[in-house]
């Protein structure tokens, strides 16, 4: 029918343009193969039974990309950037999968069953590098977009001469080389789709040392930098702000290798350091004035309640972000953190468990960064008009400090001061228990209501204690506080350091909480290793840290 009546109209249209017999003709022949694909769509409609198939894009031959015959190995050293060579491969994995829906639905028809098949492909196969032994791989490219390898199965064998053959060649071959002696990646079951289902021209950034370096030497390493909420979480953390209309944005995936944060630079610390068997975490609250007699001690966070997370939510010592102290602005950005804020309790676990998953010994180390900003309006113990912007710790004194006019070093005002920045938490009011699966930690607190130095050890204590409950050694060691020159120097007489005092009970009260088996310690400043010479004219010189280092709870 259809045919009949774009015939005729063809015929019609042709008379009123005044078209010639050739153009007739054509236009006609036009107009019948339209009305017959219509009426091949009308009889469909009116055979519900009849189904439409329609298969995706197939590819009809099964090859690999080819890889060059004879090629040389490159000898690379340092950071490089290099194409490999395809050294072995499977034929590519076919996966078919095909699914029915009904489309329309109106009409004599009733709707149209239609039927699409699609085709997914798998490739199994290995990339030769370079010259071994390497140190590993950072990014790497695919048609020269970098590639993110979270989720994708890949080995790298870095080349040394005693490696085993990759498991998978040996699976698919019975039996395979080794390839001692070359650096090379296996790719396992990589999807194909997202490059046009081939295999993608890969190019990798290999590190090589040259010969034997200082690096085979370190046996210790500090990792920092202690401050930002989520850089020691070894799961993706995303944030949602209020200014971003409900979107998320990783807050820890910060690299073009792929991965968190953590978990890059902890794998980088092995290859490039193998026997750095022994790390110092930091982890930091910060510090709100120079004057320890006024001076706070917090966990803080970047943003307040302004900002979300998932699937994580930030929490140290039962702070939440509703609760906790926002860090200070950077003076020329008024909605950027001077620093970032206190790594959430669970994000310490996760990293803490990941470090002994490797083999690595953890050594806590609470940390203090002074938040003050410009413009603070403070008063200055050295006599400036304000305070230093954020600056360093050891800075912390009595006010007046030492050697200013009307100081109170060497009074019993100068203990005070001291007595109320390590404050007078007690051991047993703090709790902390860790969910054994997911790391989540709950903090109870029933002590004074002061942020004080002893408040953040000893909860860092109770959290290594917890630890070591669900497995001994988990921590190995403890550093109660470190590079308090300006407390330690502080007397309330002529030879009482009150600052040594407390430090030598804050270690006592450290030990009976993380038990004989983990080594705690003080890390001081250099300038403290020497000893105190007074500065007043007297010739006084006192070694001051000698009752903390003869202490039995100091190892």
């Amino acid at each position: 029918m259809a045919t009949l009546v774009l015939g005729a109209a063809a015929t019609a249209f042709s008379g009123a343009i005044g078209a010639g017999s050739f153009t007739s003709a054509l236009i006609s022949g036009a107009a019948t193969v339209a009305g017959a694909y219509a009426d091949n769509l009308l009889a469909s409609a009116l055979s519900p039974t009849q189904r439409q198939s329609v298969e995706g894009p197939k590819i009809s031959d099964l090859r690999l990309q080819t890889s060059t015959e004879g090629a040389a190995l490159p000898d690379v050293f340092g950071r490089v950037r290099i194409a490999g060579q395809v050294i072995w491969a499977t034929r590519l994995r076919m996966e078919v999968s095909t699914s029915t829906e009904t489309v329309g639905g109106k009409g004599l028809g009733g709707g149209q069953k239609v039927s699409t098949t699609t085709y997914q492909y798998f490739a199994n196969f290995a990339v030769g590098l370079s010259e071994g032994p390497i140190i590993g791989i950072g990014r790497v490219w695919a048609d020269g977009k970098l590639l993110d390898l979270t989720g994708i199965t890949y080995r790298v064998h870095v080349g040394s001469e005693d490696q085993q053959p990759d498991p998978l060649i040996e699976t698919k071959e019975g039996s395979a080389p080794a390839y001692r002696g070359t650096a090379y990646v296996v790719f396992e079951d990589l999807s194909l789709e997202a490059f046009g289902n081939r295999i993608p021209q890969l190019e990798f950034e290999v590190f090589r040392r040259v010969g034997q370096s200082v690096e085979d030497e370190i046996q210790g390493m500090v990792v920092i930098p202690g401050a930002g909420e989520w850089v020691y979480a070894t799961e993706p953390v995303r944030k949602t702000s209020e200014d971003t209309e409900g979107t998320t944005t990783p807050e820890n995936v910060n690299n073009q290798i792929g991965g968190t944060d953590w978990s890059v630079a902890i794998d980088d610390l092995e290859r490039t350091c193998p026997n750095a068997k022994s790390v110092l975490l930091v982890v930091a609250w910060f510090g709100t004035d120079l004057r320890c007699g006024s001076c706070q001690i917090r966990p803080g966070v970047e943003f307040g309640d302004e900002k979300t997370n998932e699937p994580l939510s930030w929490s140290v010592h039962g702070e939440t972000r509703d609760t906790a102290y926002v860090v200070s602005r950077d003076a020329g950005d008024d909605d950027r953190p001077a620093y970032g804020g206190t790594p959430s309790d669970q994000s310490v676990v996760q990293a803490i468990r990941d470090l002994r998953a490797r083999g690595i010994d953890v050594v806590l180390y609470p940390f203090i960064l002074m938040d003050i900003p410009d413009g603070n309006g403070l008063p200055d113990p050295y006599g400036e008009a304000e305070q230093a912007v954020l600056p360093w710790r050891g800075r912390i004194t009595c006010h007046p400090a030492p050697g200013q006019p009307g100081t109170v070093d060497k009074t019993a005002a100068a203990g005070t001061q001291v007595d109320a920045l390590f404050g007078s938490v007690a051991t047993n009011q703090i709790s902390v228990s860790i969910n054994a699966d997911t790391g989540a930690v709950s903090t109870s607190y029933s002590g004074p209501s002061e942020w004080s130095l002893r408040r953040m050890v000893l909860h860092y204590a109770r959290l290594c204690a917890a630890l070591n409950a669900e497995e001994a050694g988990t921590v190995s060691g403890f550093v109660m506080a470190s590079e308090l020159r300006g407390l330690t120097t502080i007397r309330s007489s002529a030879s009482s350091f009150p600052a040594l005092d407390q430090l030598v009970t804050l270690a006592s009260d450290c030990r009976s909480v993380l038990g004989g088996s983990v080594a705690l310690t003080y890390a001081a400043d250099w300038s403290e290793y020497r000893g105190f010479e007074a500065g007043d004219g007297t010739g006084d010189f006192y070694f001051h840290l000698d009752p903390l280092w003869a202490s039995s709870d100091i190892d």
